[in-house]
């Protein structure tokens, strides 16, 4: 007994220690960290993801514990040991059948009950703007307000956005699979050419945050960076009216850029 509890001691020891020598808090260590959200529906995700990494951790430690139980409570004790022989214990195996089964079917049931209001579509947004993602930067087009703006692998775009609003995104793209990715409002959805992904999101948190492509969709994938502005609806109408002083009225279709990061001659706005 007291050897068994030497054991147990050492290996608490060591995990403490990797942790400690990680240079990783609590919380990254065990995978419960996410940005802060900045949306009013970040916490569901939030939520989502650590209840999932805390059942899994659960899982892992209950696993652990009986590996090491069995390790030493049915280990060898003389060279002419041999353990009991059983073809097959059908509680045992009901128990490791079924287990697994209501544990997967519990995560099903709570990613689909999330992922459904996440990705309802109420159409009460007071703001609706259209993302194209395109070989190898973004334009996003303010369909209320009829203007757009444009950004090329060496200059990203900023996407400008009122806060406390809802505001609807509709994605397209007109050459290959790219993702709208903001990483502090906690969700991603994939660009698909021929095919308009839509969601609504509401930014809560007034600040500037950080937008990327999260598809590798070709050789300056690296380079689909974006920023998005959270600002009071003053500031964001201020916005809309520059851009209509650059002359940028209208929709923008689809826009271009070469390797060099220089925009083509033509383009085509409706």
């Amino acid at each position: 007994m007291e050897r068994r509890g030497r054991i147990i001691a050492t290996t608490a020891g060591l995990g403490l220690l990797a942790l400690v020598a990680s240079g990783c808090t609590a919380n990254e260590a065990f995978f419960f960290d996410l940005p802060e959200p900045a949306t009013a529906e970040g916490p569901i995700v939030q939520n989502l993801w650590q209840g999932s990494w805390i059942a899994a951790w659960g899982v892992g430690f209950l696993t652990w514990g009986l590996i090491i139980w069995a390790a030493i409570a049915y280990r060898r004790r003389s060279k002419n040991d041999v353990p009991e022989q059983t073809k097959y214990n059908l509680p045992l195996e009901l128990l490791y059948t079924i287990v697994p089964l209501v544990m997967v079917l519990g995560l099903f049931v709570f990613t689909a009950r999330d992922q459904t209001e996440l990705l309802s579509v109420e159409n009460d947004q007071s703001e609706t703007i259209n993302v194209v993602g395109f070989r190898w930067s973004w334009a996003f087009n303010y369909l209320d307000d009829e203007v757009y703006d444009v950004g090329t692998p060496g200059v990203p775009p900023t996407l400008w956005v009122p806060v406390d609003e809802k505001i609807k995104f509709e994605l397209t793209s007109p050459d290959v699979i790219h993702s709208f990715w903001v990483i502090d409002w906690l969700f991603k959805m994939d660009v698909i050419p021929g095919k308009i992904n839509s969601f609504e999101i509401t930014p809560n948190k007034e600040g500037t945050f950080i937008g990327r492509c999260a598809e590798l969709c070709g050789t300056d994938h690296a380079r689909m960076l974006f920023n998005v502005n959270v600002v009071p609806r003053a500031e964001f109408e201020a916005h809309m009216e520059e851009l209509r002083a650059k002359g940028q009225t209208g929709k923008l279709e689809s826009e271009r850029v070469n390797y060099t990061g220089e925009r083509p001659s033509e383009r085509t706005v409706l």
